[in-house]
């Protein structure tokens, strides 16, 4: 590829607010960083809902439609609804925002792993809200439950809204997933695949195993039947990303995965990650698509066809 295009996970649901005072939280807060992502260059926001008083993951509808229409209202950003949420949520929990707001990308995990985050109470050591020490231990006995009933459900409902499904592949077994629903007609169209390395209880995030993951999509699908993007948590986040451009792949950053910027610099804003990744690609030598460009690569329905 001469180009390549970024997301920004603007703040998930796995980083707590004493982690870092510019996770945002806030309805505002969301908005104004993933709009200051696309000002700096991403095509592509993933978006997450948080109580706006505590900063707990959260799926409640007006707020996360009050999200997705505020960015809408200042750019022409794709918006990429999570069906993730929050950790221990329901599958009717996960999946209401695809309904709801129909938007041209959701999430939707390809398969079940041990979702692993207890080791960030160590970090917790004077934390500002009291869910926070126990939404982090408990994952100690949390399986992050996608099985093939719960993924063709998430697929389903998405097509349905016209909605297309970004496959977050955590381990390489997730890629036979995806296979085997293609075969069977539950999935179709385009096929579009983030790489999430890192997280414990999935793959650990190295190149050898991004080129494997990426190898093992190639022989399964087939050359040139995906598109494919890489998320790395934490201090791998700017180690493995560029590799992924290297290899062919996109590029996906923010506050979700990583709250550096570099070794002992937090990031004070989605927008500095977002212009890190890009000085790096565009010194690698590729360009940096444009919303457009990706709704036309990725086969979108376009902005004005969302319900919000």
């Amino acid at each position: 590829m001469s180009k390549i295009h970024i997301t920004a996970a603007i703040t998930g649901a796995i980083h707590t607010p004493t982690l870092s005072e510019h996770l945002p939280v806030t309805e505002q807060e969301i908005i104004d960083q993933a709009v200051g992502a696309w000002e700096a260059g991403a095509a592509v926001v993933h978006i997450h809902a948080r109580d706006p008083k505590t900063g707990k993951p959260s799926v409640d509808k007006e707020t996360l439609k009050t999200i997705v229409s505020g960015i809408k209202e200042r750019c022409d950003v794709v918006i990429c609804v999570t069906t993730g949420a929050g950790l221990g949520m329901s599958i009717e929990e996960r999946v209401s925002g695809v309904p709801l707001l129909q938007p041209e990308i959701a999430s939707c995990n390809a398969g079940s792993f041990n979702f692993y985050i207890a080791p960030i109470a160590g970090k917790l050591t004077n934390p500002k809200f009291d869910w926070e020490l126990p939404y982090v231990e408990n994952t100690e006995d949390l399986v992050f439950s996608n099985t093939f009933r719960g993924i063709s459900q998430y697929v389903t409902t998405m097509y349905e809204h016209g909605t297309l499904p970004e496959f977050e592949v955590y381990d390489v077994g997730m890629i036979n997933n995806i296979k085997y629903l293609r075969d069977k007609g539950v999935i179709r169209g385009v096929i579009y695949i983030q790489f999430v390395m890192g997280i414990m209880g999935g793959l650990p995030a190295t190149v050898d195993n991004l080129a494997y993951m990426n190898k093992t999509a190639r022989e399964l699908l087939g050359e040139g039947t995906y598109v494919w993007s890489c998320a790395a948590a934490g201090r791998n986040q700017f180690k493995l990303v560029p590799a992924a451009i290297a290899m062919g792949g996109n590029a996906r950053v923010g506050l979700e995965d990583n709250l550096y910027l570099r070794p002992g610099v937090l990031a004070k804003s989605n927008a500095e990650q977002v212009e890190q990744i890009r000085r790096i690609a565009e010194l690698m030598g590729y360009g940096i698509d444009t919303p457009a460009e990706v709704r036309q690569k990725l086969k979108l329905k376009g902005g004005d066809k969302v319900n919000f």
